[in-house]
């Protein structure tokens, strides 16, 4: 496992384990659930692009830091052949998270159901 990822009250946090502090330069990153847009699996982005790498570590299978490409920052820190997680933000300094993680489902799941109670919270207001 790469990060250790909470929800904690509105907020999401993502903490890089282990080396994987060092290798992607952040200890920790938190942001609003009003940030998150979306969480997905895809399996399949390991295989893409990787952009041109700003801060951090790219070496065969394993990708840590800040990736710039088309004009787009994403913070990568996952290690194949872990099943990634990709989570969308607006009004961060990413505008997407690239991050293996334990349970990769189960995250997913928890991370969109904390952004539509967020939104019906926002609604009721």
């Amino acid at each position: 496992m790469n990060n250790k990822v909470a929800i904690v009250g509105r907020t999401l946090e993502i903490e890089p384990q282990g080396l994987d502090k060092m290798w992607s330069f952040k200890r920790k990153l938190v942001m609003p659930i009003e940030h998150v847009l979306g969480a997905s699996e895809d399996p399949g982005i390991l295989d893409d692009a990787k952009g041109w790498r700003a801060l951090g570590l790219h070496v065969p299978g394993k990708w840590a830091g800040t990736f710039t490409e088309h004009g787009e920052i994403t913070f990568w820190n996952v290690t194949r052949p872990e099943s990634p997680i990709v989570i969308q933000l607006k009004g961060e300094r990413y505008d997407r998270l690239v991050l293996g993680v334990e349970h990769p489902h189960e995250l997913v799941n928890r991370i969109n159901a904390a952004i539509s109670e967020q939104q019906r919270t926002n609604c009721s207001i």
